[in-house]
């Protein structure tokens, strides 16, 4: 190949892959989210990174151009792992902050539920969670519940704490 053919070749390919370069903002329409999201972690401290899943699920709802109320959203919340400790009012100061921004999704419409089942493994009654916590039957049965009304499912995973930015 000719120096002066290689050359050309290399403009060409050269001049595409830089049209290439760059990627785009996509705005999906979305409409009124119907979302239940699965807790299910081996260690309590992973409920801090799992709250960051729902702040960037209505962040981006709430903001242009989207502008859509919380009050709109139906989001649930369904714990049933260790991290129900965190909903417990004796366990408050040490889950202080994981608490408080459970609480404040919760007066943006968020509903928290904790499995029965799983309260009772760890010893605890419904009067020991906290005032916006509902405790329901059974997490399994709740998730199908709310998967049969059309809500997606989102599943947290184990070990988020590493993931966390």
């Amino acid at each position: 190949m000719s120096v002066l053919r290689f050359f050309v070749l290399f403009l060409v390919l050269w001049t595409q892959g830089a049209a290439w370069a760059g990627g785009r903002l996509v705005r999906t329409p979305y409409e009124d989210p119907k979302v239940v999201f699965d807790f299910y972690f081996d260690d309590p401290r992973d409920i801090n990174s799992a709250l960051y899943w729902i702040r960037s699920f209505m962040n981006p709802l709430m903001e242009e151009p989207y502008d859509m109320a919380p009050e709109f959203m139906d989001i649930v919340v369904v714990i049933h792992g260790t991290e129900l400790v965190t909903a417990a009012t004796k366990n408050y100061e040490k889950y202080k902050d994981a608490v408080d921004r459970m609480r404040y999704y919760a007066q943006l419409g968020v509903k928290f539920r904790v499995c029965n089942l799983a309260a009772t493994d760890f010893g605890y009654r419904v009067s020991d969670f906290q005032d916006f916590i509902e405790v329901v039957p059974s997490a399994i049965t709740e998730l199908a519940c709310w998967q049969q009304r059309g809500d997606s499912l989102t599943r947290a995973k184990d070990g988020m704490r590493q993931y966390r930015a």
